[in-house]
């Protein structure tokens, strides 16, 4: 029998188990080290939950905002003064308790398969015990919740450890008025008035999902606009959906601190306005979750941020120690994480493998609507990182979109000048996260704007736009060359 590469994963969310189960199918030896359940923050209390509660946002926002316009007619005993009642409302216990039931069955599927594939799976807190030994080997030692503790040797080490919510010093959780996007989940009743602070993705989905289901929504950004690192064009549209709903933007707010005044909450921003609420949410990013792991004692190399400092197929700086997801700071994504996982397992397997390019990850806000993106950016361009030509179409010309009531939204393809080639993309839209996909073929593969147009679509589609923007692109292109 021949020696068996033997790979410790510190972490269980996305940038773990997908190397786990890469890992364990290429032969080797391996243990997953969690402490939380498998599928991480990504699936226990942030991406999961969020989008569970966001589903359910969605059809009140469909409801409210296009059944009268489609002619739906609900019967309502709503005396006539108070017809301005809302017709549709929700229990916020009940949608909580589906959001957990949804992120603990996703964790045991998960569980199931890691261990399916043959890896062991082991709860505890795992850490890196000094530098790399003579044969090549490192030591992991596990401490379980009850202090006992287990050392593992490795031929190699994933740090997956993922990250946790920032918090201002001044603006402390305390998980029943002023929460963190972790604690939202333990509501049984929907906020009356809900402060958010931070205006980042994380913010902005959560600000729109609770103005759908009633609550009335605060939004305090620190920067000019909502969503400062996403399309200029799409976070316009965005802003305008929010204000128009009736959901207060606060821009150039920047908060300074929250506090408990009996059962409300006094949020003071840095000019001296108190603005108040029933409850604030904080949503100030997140802070990587790379202490207490033994890592500058092994050789790997921290950014000023906390952030481990990683190369395009996940090795630290200390040899055999790759890194994976949140705690590397590339991006913060599920399925950016999950590939960084299995390009560490491939290259220290010596398996085929491709460096990690970020040119082509697409991405998704899950706001109403939705803003998809994949490839370079408006920013780029606009900075002179690339020469592309772009074309923007709005949704409301698109017939399916008039069907459907849909009035805010976008398609938006970048290409090269002279080849045509896709270079990126944005969707505004119900959707987009489905609509960006063709786009993110197209970058991938470097197809040209004349296959995307030659490509058939249905009719009427929302896809209809994406050929139409190329096809506008592509007489673009040939007048310019004619």
């Amino acid at each position: 029998m021949g020696y068996v590469t033997r790979i410790v994963i510190i972490g269980g969310g996305p940038g773990g188990y997908e190397a786990a189960l890469v890992a364990a199918q290429l032969g080797a030896e391996v243990t997953v080290v969690d402490c939380d359940g498998l599928g991480g923050a990504s699936v226990l209390t942030d991406c999961v939950p969020s989008k569970t509660l966001i589903a359910t946002a969605e059809v009140m926002t469909t409801f409210d905002s296009s059944y009268e316009e489609l002619g739906i007619i609900v019967a309502d005993d709503t005396p006539p003064m108070e017809q301005a009642a809302r017709v549709v409302g929700v229990d916020l216990g009940k949608v909580n308790r589906r959001v957990k039931r949804l992120a603990l069955a996703q964790s045991h599927d998960i569980t199931a398969s890691v261990t399916r594939a043959g890896a062991r799976v082991m709860r505890g807190r795992g850490r890196l015990d000094g530098m790399q030994a003579l044969d090549g080997s490192r030591k992991v030692v596990v401490t379980a919740a009850d202090g006992t503790e287990e050392t593992l040797a490795a031929d190699a080490v994933l740090i997956a450890t993922g990250g946790h919510p920032r918090e201002l010093p001044d603006a402390q959780p305390d998980g029943e008025r002023i929460l963190n996007w972790t604690q939202v989940y333990d509501l049984t009743e929907l906020p009356d008035e809900l402060i958010v602070v931070g205006s980042g993705v994380t913010g902005a989905e959560f600000a729109g999902a609770y103005q759908a289901l009633g609550s009335k929504v605060t939004l305090v950004s620190s920067r000019d606009r909502v969503l400062p690192g996403e399309d200029p064009d799409a976070a316009a549209v965005l802003e305008d959906v929010f204000r128009r709903r009736g959901m207060n933007v606060m821009a150039r707010s920047r908060a300074q601190s929250a506090k408990r005044v009996g059962d409300r909450v006094e949020v003071t921003l840095a000019d001296g306005r108190v603005i108040t609420g029933s409850h604030c949410l904080m949503a100030v990013g997140a802070i990587p979750n790379s202490a207490g792991l033994g890592l500058e004692e092994a050789g790997v190399k921290l950014r000023d941020s906390g952030h481990i400092w990683t190369d395009k197929v996940s090795r630290t700086t200390a040899p055999g120690v790759y890194a994976a997801g949140d705690v590397t700071g590339v991006f913060a994504l599920a399925s950016v994480a999950a590939m960084q996982g299995r390009i560490a397992m491939y290259h220290f397997l010596g398996d085929a493998v491709a460096p990690l390019n970020l040119k082509t990850v697409s991405s998704n806000v899950f706001t109403d609507p939705e803003i998809a993106t994949v490839g370079y950016t408006q920013a780029d361009v606009d900075a002179g990182k690339i020469d592309a030509r772009v074309v923007k179409l709005p949704l409301l010309r698109n017939p399916r979109a008039k069907m459907q009531g849909i009035r805010d939204g976008f398609v938006k393809i970048f290409c090269r000048p002279g080849t045509g080639i896709v270079v990126g993309g944005v969707v505004v839209a119900p959707r987009a996260s489905e609509l960006i996909h063709p786009i993110s073929i197209a970058v991938d593969n470097n197809l040209t704007v004349e296959q995307i147009a030659n490509a058939f679509t249905v009719y009427p589609s929302l896809s209809g736009s994406i050929a139409e923007v190329a096809r506008q692109l592509h007489t673009r292109k040939a007048s310019a060359e004619a």
